[in-house]
């Protein structure tokens, strides 16, 4: 099995099928397709599945002309069971937390339960879910080998975590090093024939459990450090320091400073929820993270500290009117991506607070519904009429697309969460 499979990889006539066609997903199916393999994406948004065959990308900044032009070596399809007719299978599903910061399994419990039932010999089953360490060996192994077949010998259980980027034109699935692992030695070398196929660089680890760790821990890093950055704002501002200012300087020393920026809270799928899916694990064991609960509450306080900072500036300048615009909704510059973004928490706040909040973002005509916020606002064209109809104009994210010149010249009071804006008398930091 291991040969046969390893010849067909090499000689790309090993079909991939890829489970999740989202953010992640995606472009993983794209890659492969542009490298000469034969695709099945499989997604239950049947939506999804029916842009794609025409062609069509749903995600903004990626460009699915390929498929106009490689339609013989791909299809698409919300059927499960397709995954009979591919050599490797890569479950890019997310991993969404619970309400008490624990993660949600039942996802990627059903996927491997329906990946056993149609489990064939010879198959490679690679996970790139971010979960805490310990989850291909603790939940996908034991229902695996429910199969009868054995690991390493009759299927290849691998774990390779996604490290995209939205959004970054730098940085992407080829010139990214990519982390591998399996469960034994031919799954190691079966996730290194796979992805070298797609990526320059190949960094191997010695087992599961440190290439799940690894993903954690990168996005962790990025947690604690913006929690500083906004703790080092809310101090700095008693001091009338400039943190933008601070950190251009700092990040002058060529070594030993890496810069992280302050804003109005986390999003994306992987910042605001990696860290708490390590503290659920590590308190199964007894052991309390510490960095990780202190970032968390740093961050998640700031969609409020945006909200008193506008409020604040108002009283300041005598304004009674509550009508706020907020610019930009989603989590990141430059993306359609709104999962998880602050955005929704701080429109959420000044409603309730009895305010009116419109907003303006050229990657959103309308916000879609999301699990935990029901906004249903539409965007707002940038005018001169516009910006001045409002109390204050809130930058939650800075989109190139946005004309800063204009958005100063024409609004009353700006609160700048990202530090575009110069200081001025108008402009208050949040």
């Amino acid at each position: 099995m291991y040969i046969n499979l390893k010849n067909k990889i090499k000689s790309k006539q090993a079909k991939i099928s890829i489970i999740g066609l989202g953010y992640v997903g995606l472009p993983i199916f794209l890659e492969f397709l542009k490298n000469g393999f034969y695709v099945i994406g499989i997604d239950r948004d049947i939506k999804k599945i029916k842009l794609l065959r025409k062609g069509i990308s749903y995600i903004d900044h990626i460009n699915t002309d390929l498929l106009n032009k490689n339609k013989k070596n791909f299809e698409c399809t919300n059927k499960f069971s397709e995954i009979r007719n591919a050599d490797i299978i890569i479950i890019c599903l997310p991993t969404p937390i619970k309400k008490n910061n624990s993660p949600e399994m039942k996802y990627l419990k059903s996927s491997v339960v329906s990946l056993r039932n149609n489990l064939k010999k010879g198959q490679a089953l690679i996970l790139e879910s971010t979960t805490y360490p310990g989850t291909t060996e603790e939940i996908y192994e034991p229902i695996l080998k429910k199969s009868g077949f054995k690991i390493g010998r009759d299927f290849f259980l691998i774990y390779s975590p996604e490290r995209e980027d939205p959004g970054n034109k730098k940085f992407n699935i080829k010139n990214t090093v990519k982390v591998i692992s399996g469960k034994t030695k031919n799954c190691k070398n079966i996730a290194y024939y796979i992805y070298s196929s797609i990526c320059k660089k190949i960094h191997k680890v010695s087992n599961i459990r440190t290439a799940e760790m690894t993903k954690l821990y990168e996005n962790i890093f990025r947690s604690i450090n913006i929690g500083l950055a906004n703790e080092m704002k809310v101090i700095l501002e008693k001091f009338n320091i400039n943190i933008y200012e601070v950190i251009n300087a700092a990040k002058s020393k060529p070594f030993g400073f890496m810069p992280f920026y302050p804003g109005p809270g986390l999003g994306g799928h992987c910042i605001p929820i990696d860290p708490f899916i390590l503290s659920w694990k590590a308190r199964k064991l007894g052991i309390n993270t510490q960095f990780i609960k202190l970032s968390g509450i740093i961050n998640r306080s700031m969609p409020k500290r945006v909200f008193k900072k506008t409020r604040a500036a108002l009283n300041i300048n005598n304004i009674k009117k509550k009508k706020v615009l907020v610019l930009g909704v989603s989590y990141k510059k430059d993306i359609d991506d709104i999962r998880e973004s602050p955005a929704l928490e701080i429109i959420k706040i000044f409603r309730d607070k009895k305010f009116i909040v419109d907003y303006s973002d050229p990657y959103f005509k309308k916000i879609p519904k999301m699990r935990n916020y029901k906004i249903n606002l539409t965007n707002k064209k940038l005018t001169s009429l516009l910006l001045k109809k409002y109390s204050a104009v809130i930058l939650v994210t800075d989109h190139a697309k946005f004309n800063y010149n204009f958005i100063y010249k024409n609004s009353k009071i700006i609160i700048d969460t990202r530090g575009k804006f110069k200081d001025s008398p108008k402009v208050y930091r949040a």
